[in-house]
């Protein structure tokens, strides 16, 4: 049985939304759904924040997640990539004796994730062999052949993937779909010695477009807010 390791990373700079991840969302902190998802699975062996920030360390360890080092300061740049922010938090747990054979990266920015998808993306992982599972979601009416490029002038020119005929129905169209950022699960040696997160071999975990909310704006919090009201009044409130 693999022995996976979750990996939350939340700084303390973002920027469309000050001090986002303690943004309260339906009257709890944004990174506390992650968390309460990470913590109630059964497949993940240990749970760990990386942040740089004391109060988003503060309000992790009130959710019950480890915070067993800050992140240092050169990792939590705006221009910082997730990659090695997650290798840097392996390689310390590694250098105290703990190893993992995969590591799943939760971002909370993508609170609507369920403890059953982290369990189903683990053992999708375990089952086919695969080097990643990333998540994806349909992406419905926003089909790629449907966009068009607007020169400077304004005028409107179809790329060279546009539909084949004009208003061509969206059930004639390739069935396409976009990284939704709610499940990013990679082999331990994929993401160190591979430095990547989907590796040769990447499946996918399909989210419902009901619970694919990436976090960034504020029209996004009232999103969030919107789709857990959805939730509590057709589906019972959404479990961890």
């Amino acid at each position: 049985m693999l022995r996976v390791l979750g990996v939350v990373t939340a700084r303390g700079g973002s920027k469309g939304i000050p001090r986002k991840n303690t943004t309260l969302v339906a009257g709890r902190p944004l990174l506390a759904y992650t968390a309460a998802a990470a913590l109630a699975a059964k497949r993940l062996a240990r749970v760990v924040l990386s942040t740089d920030d004391e109060e988003i360390a503060q309000v992790g360890r009130d959710c019950g997640l480890e915070v067993p080092f800050r992140r240092p300061p050169e990792l939590a740049r705006d221009d910082t990539p997730s990659l090695p922010v997650v290798q840097d938090v392996v390689r310390r747990l590694e250098a105290s004796g703990d190893r993992f054979d995969a590591i799943f990266t939760l971002q909370p920015t993508n609170p609507l994730r369920l403890a059953s998808d982290i369990d189903g993306a683990i053992d999708l992982l375990e089952r086919t062999g695969a080097d990643a599972v990333i998540s994806f979601v349909d992406v419905g009416e926003r089909h790629p052949a449907r966009m068009k490029f607007i020169t400077d002038e304004g005028r409107v020119v179809d790329p060279p993937f546009a539909e084949t005929f004009e208003g061509q129905r969206r059930q004639e169209l390739p069935k396409l779909y976009l990284r939704d950022g709610s499940v990013y699960l990679t082999r331990r040696d994929v993401l160190m010695n591979d430095n990547s997160f989907k590796g040769l071999d990447c499946r996918a975990w399909l989210m419902p477009v009901e619970r694919s909310c990436n976090v960034d704006t504020p029209f996004d919090l009232y999103l969030v807010e919107r789709l857990l009201e959805y939730h509590a009044a057709h589906v019972g409130a959404m479990p961890a």
